[in-house]
C-alpha cells in the first residue's frame, strides 16, 4: 500500500488514548476540546476533499501539490482531530482556553507514545480553511487545534536540527 509508507499499524487505539483525556477535569473549560476521528476510507475521502479545495484556492496548483494533499491523511491509519471552542467573555481568557486545548493535543501525543505508537501533531492550511472545517463538521466558532496522526513507525524518525538551549534561555534578575 503506497499510502501507508510512514506508519503501518492499521488500528485506531482511540479508546485507550481518548478515554483518559475525556475524563480529565479542566475546570471551566471542561468541554473545550472535542475529538473527530479520521480513519479507514475516510482518510482517502478527506484527501479528495483537500484536492478539490486546493484546486479552488490555487487553480494552477502543481501535480505534486495535488498529490501531497491527496495523501496528507493517508500515511497514518488513525488521525484524531482535536477541536476547540473558546468561550468568549468567560473569566478564563480565550488564550488560556486555547492553551488548554493545546495541552490536550500534547497529552494525546504522550498517551500514544506511552502505548508504543508513533504520533505526530500537525496542522497546516487545512486546520484553518473554513470550507475544510465545515466538511469536517465544525461549527463556525470551532477551531482545529491539531491533527494527531497515530500509527506505528515503519522507520525511525529522523532528527532535525534544533537550536541550542542556551540560545533560547535567559535569566531574569531584578
Amino acid at each position: 500500500m503506497m499510502a501507508d509508507t510512514h506508519r503501518t499499524t492499521h488500528i485506531c487505539p482511540h479508546s485507550l488514548i481518548l478515554t483518559p483525556e475525556s475524563r480529565r477535569p479542566a475546570g471551566c473549560c471542561r468541554h473545550l476540546a472535542r475529538f473527530v476521528q479520521i480513519s479507514g476510507e475516510a482518510r482517502l475521502a478527506l484527501g479528495e476533499i483537500l484536492v478539490a479545495r486546493l484546486r479552488e484556492r490555487e487553480p494552477d496548483a502543481s501535480t505534486a501539490a495535488l498529490i501531497k494533499e491527496r495523501l496528507r491523511f493517508a500515511c497514518a491509519p488513525c488521525i484524531v482531530t482535536v477541536v476547540g471552542q473558546p468561550i468568549r467573555g468567560h473569566k478564563v481568557p480565550e488564550i488560556e482556553q486555547l492553551l488548554s486545548g493545546g495541552a490536550v493535543c500534547l497529552s494525546l501525543l504522550h498517551a500514544a507514545h506511552a502505548l508504543g505508537f508513533a504520533a505526530q501533531w500537525l496542522t497546516s492550511w487545512v486546520a484553518y480553511d473554513p470550507v475544510v472545517k465545515a466538511r469536517l463538521g465544525l461549527d463556525n466558532d470551532e477551531q482545529v487545534l491539531g491533527f494527531i496522526h497515530i500509527g506505528s513507525a515503519a522507520e525511525p524518525a529522523s532528527e532535525r536540527p534544533r537550536p541550542a538551549l542556551n540560545d533560547r534561555l535567559s535569566q531574569w534578575a531584578p
